[in-house]
């Protein structure tokens, strides 16, 4: 689907999406600003080639947002620390994010669902529709967390999260799970609760569905 001369094109799965966008990305000269709920979104199709950006744009030029279920992931995790020492800034926001990358503020690529298939993309050079993506990404921006203080006060949840899985799996009662970690019912539902909201699930089952995509469990 294009219009106006290509200023909005639909792109189906991560193979045309690299095969049509690489120059994009190659052609950046001031930065790169990715949002996104966790790896599989856009890292996934590194697969098919070192990540664009990497060509031409210095890192300190990329900043990365996060939802917090990419720290559960070990991959996830590894790779936000990883371009957070490298010298990308890489934030982590619990509110709910429209999965984008902004190239330049010039081009916009906009992630579809997985509904229907594999993943679509919308590549959009409208410049008010890049203008407004933008301010949404920096609204979220503003009120994101840095990835080390998230980091920091994530530590206990990351370390519960496989056995608290686990547990929600197995349908036993709170009460149960709370006293096999050792954990008081108020303090093992606020966990549970932490990490439903770390998923993007507003349901112990969808948490249970978002972990197996995510390969947790």
């Amino acid at each position: 689907m294009t219009t106006g001369g290509n200023e909005a094109v639909l792109i189906r799965g991560h193979q045309e999406l690299y095969e049509r966008t690489w120059h994009l990305f190659t052609s950046a000269r001031r930065e790169i600003a990715c949002a996104a709920h966790d790896l599989h979104t856009w890292v996934s199709a590194g697969a098919l080639g070192p990540p664009p950006h990497s060509a031409t744009l210095p890192v300190a030029g990329v900043r990365k947002l996060y939802r917090p279920g990419v720290l559960l992931d070990p991959a996830g995790a590894q790779h936000a620390r990883r371009m957070a020492g490298l010298g990308a800034q890489v934030r982590i926001t619990s509110d709910e994010i429209n999965e984008t990358i902004l190239i330049d503020r010039r081009v916009a690529i906009l992630a579809g669902d997985t509904a229907h298939g594999p993943r679509s993309f919308t590549v959009v050079r409208l410049p008010d529709v890049v203008a407004a993506v933008g301010s949404l990404f920096d609204a979220a921006w503003r009120a994101a967390t840095e990835l080390d203080a998230y980091d920091a006060q994530f530590g206990e949840l990351r370390r519960l999260a496989p056995r608290i899985l686990e547990l929600l799996g197995s349908g036993c009662k709170d009460e149960t799970a709370a006293r096999t970690l050792s954990l008081s019912v108020r303090t093992y539902r606020r966990r549970v609760a932490e990490l439903m909201t770390a998923l993007g699930a507003t349901s112990r089952f969808q948490a249970g569905a978002r972990a197996r995509e995510l390969g947790l469990v």
